[in-house]
């Protein structure tokens, strides 16, 4: 079957393509991109003037749940998610009911995968057996059964001789350490940003120095075994200083934000809803000159990525006082939405460097296919609709969860259409585009 995409604005950092192309899309692969291509036979697919055809969207860092934890999301609901959000990929992090520390787990969540035939999911594994941060997991078992990265997410990797083993070893297999910045005798009980709204609200502090010693730690190791590290939902601007001067060194070290990060600070504790538990998440908001600086690393080429820390809680689960509610938000559907709104149509950055922050430059981190629009690579495609009204309703979302604070926002700028290996599998009712 050969499909033709026709009229769109292609944009592709890792080809440098930005302008108005055609598609062709035969079987699971790009057969090739140009002006004026012939239909020959092809399925002619209009693309709506101002829509962008970009690389498949990567999420890099998502929580799916399962095994152990399906009331709260499933790998099927959690990648159903993923292709309404525009993701034709996600990397799913290993705190699962059991921990992804070994390969049966691996293995389980790529059947899983395989069966639900959506957005493909690539694992990572533990850094330590059941993330305790005691004995290291065994990493070449792990990558073998098709793990692509590192991390203890949810938790610290508690000492730096453990972490200096996982990157050693990661090194060895090619991956990244995926770094969870976390000093937990400075975090201790805290459930919000130390300052003046937790104060306000007699909440217990997390201060920003708690995640940014982890971070200096961690670029200093990186630097000792020479090999990967990636600073996770990064939030606080110290933290930031210590991942640009790891970068001028040349130190092997990259980064994400989150949107709720680059979005949202700790004003939110107090309103529009006091002590909303949708508000509580970690590392947790932090204050107006930590988010704008996450908005100045994104400007400056400092932040690599852009990542959801998709974390689905079930409705009980999070309606409780705020000290006892979990960490973590939804995040797969609302993140294309408030990354043209707050910082695309904010005037700051560019289309392509929103395709590279979304896709070409988590595949490169992750050394997985995709992030590309070269001919012959996968079609995976993302079609963006930059002008499109959304207004986010938790009601209309594919998640199993619906933990989230931006409840009827109203968002300039969306998803059009999500094809994975050829295949379409989400159209936008409200795009007036059938792909």
């Amino acid at each position: 079957m050969k499909k033709l995409l026709k009229g769109g604005r292609v944009v592709d950092p890792s080809t440098g393509r930005d302008g108005q192309f055609d598609v062709l899309i035969e079987g699971d692969r790009i057969a090739k991109i140009g002006k004026n291509l012939p239909i020959d036979g092809a399925e002619v697919v209009e693309i709506p003037a101002g829509y962008v055809i970009a690389p498949g969207l990567i999420d890099m860092h998502v929580h799916l749940r399962e095994p152990g934890q399906e009331h709260k999301e499933t790998v099927a609901t959690g990648t159903m998610a993923a292709v309404a959000g525009g993701f034709t990929a996600v990397a799913c992090m290993p705190n699962t009911t059991p921990i992804n520390d070994n390969a049966n787990v691996t293995s389980y969540i790529v059947a899983k995968a395989r069966e639900a035939n959506l957005a493909r999911v690539y694992p990572i594994g533990a850094v330590s057996r059941g993330s305790k941060g005691e004995l290291l997991a065994d990493i070449a078992e792990l990558r073998e059964a098709g793990c692509v990265a590192l991390s203890d997410d949810g938790w610290p990797v508690r000492t730096a001789l453990m972490m200096r083993r996982a990157l050693e070893y990661a090194g060895m297999f090619g991956m990244p350490v995926i770094d969870h910045c976390e000093d937990p005798s400075l975090r201790a009980d805290g459930v919000a940003h130390e300052g003046c709204c937790a104060g306000l609200l007699g909440l217990k502090g997390i201060p920003a120095a708690a995640e940014s010693i982890m971070a200096e730690r961690d670029i200093l190791l990186a630097e000792l075994t020479g090999s990967a590290v990636h600073i996770a939902h990064m939030s606080a601007r110290t933290s930031l200083r210590a991942v640009r001067k790891g970068k001028e060194a040349g130190i092997r070290v990259t980064s994400e934000v989150t949107p709720h990060h680059f979005t949202l600070t700790d004003d939110y504790l107090n309103a529009p809803i006091p002590y909303d538990t949708n508000t509580k998440m970690n590392p947790p908001l932090r204050e107006v000159a930590d988010r704008d600086s996450m908005i100045a690393g994104i400007a400056d080429g400092s932040i690599d990525c852009i990542a959801t820390d998709h974390a689905p809680h079930h409705y009980d689960e999070k309606k409780v006082e705020f000290d006892h509610a979990p960490f973590g938000i939804v995040g797969l559907e609302t993140a294309v939405s408030l990354t043209f709104d707050r910082l695309v149509h904010a005037g700051v950055i560019n289309m392509s460097r929103m395709v590279g922050l979304l896709s070409t430059n988590p595949a490169r981190i992750l050394n997985i296919p995709g992030g590309t629009l070269a001919e012959g690579a996968l079609a995976d495609i993302t079609i963006l609709a930059p002008d499109m009204t959304v207004r986010v309703a938790a009601a209309s979302m594919k998640t199993r969860s619906k933990n989230m604070p931006f409840e009827g926002w109203e968002l300039r700028g969306g998803v059009a259409a999500t094809i994975v290996g050829g295949r379409t599998l989400f159209n936008n009712p409200d795009a007036g585009l059938t792909v």
